[in-house]
């Protein structure tokens, strides 16, 4: 099967520590990302989530895999009773006092159901770091944390 690789970038006008935050933290997650049962950033601690659409929900399993304070977060991703194994990996670098972003989603062809098609993961994670993100960290909703 071809590799679908995904990849987004996004620099944020916001320091490396609040993005850091905004990534590991349960409450700051819940903001711009989903609402994660429990999150720590703990090399083999799993958490949980649902996401989807308003008809059909999936639960989302993950297990951290690594963690680089302040650099890098890597996590499996799988669908409760579906196969297919894929891992999501944020890389973090400052840029003066600005913060880069590099999502990295691999082993989107390990999915078989087609609602987890790449062109699915392409649209959510665009709108996911692009967006949400950005507006949580840019737009002043992220202050009250920092």
């Amino acid at each position: 099967m071809e590799n679908q690789l995904l990849i987004i970038e996004q620099e944020f006008n916001a320091p490396l520590e609040l993005v850091w935050r905004a990534i590991t933290e349960k409450a700051l997650m819940k903001k711009w990302y989903f609402d994660i049962s429990d999150f720590k950033p703990e090399v083999g601690f799993t958490f949980q989530f649902e996401g989807g659409t308003e008809n059909k929900r999936y639960l989302h399993l993950c297990e951290v895999l690594e963690v680089v304070p302040l650099k890098k977060l890597k996590y499996s991703w799988k669908y409760e009773g579906y196969t297919g194994l894929s891992f999501v990996t944020f890389e973090l670098s400052p840029i003066d006092e600005k913060t880069k972003v590099k999502l990295t989603h691999e082993g989107l062809e390990t999915f078989t159901n087609p609602d987890f098609r790449r062109e699915n993961f392409v649209g959510g994670w665009n709108y996911l770091i692009r967006e949400s993100l950005k507006e949580f960290l840019e737009k002043g909703k992220a202050l009250r944390y920092w």
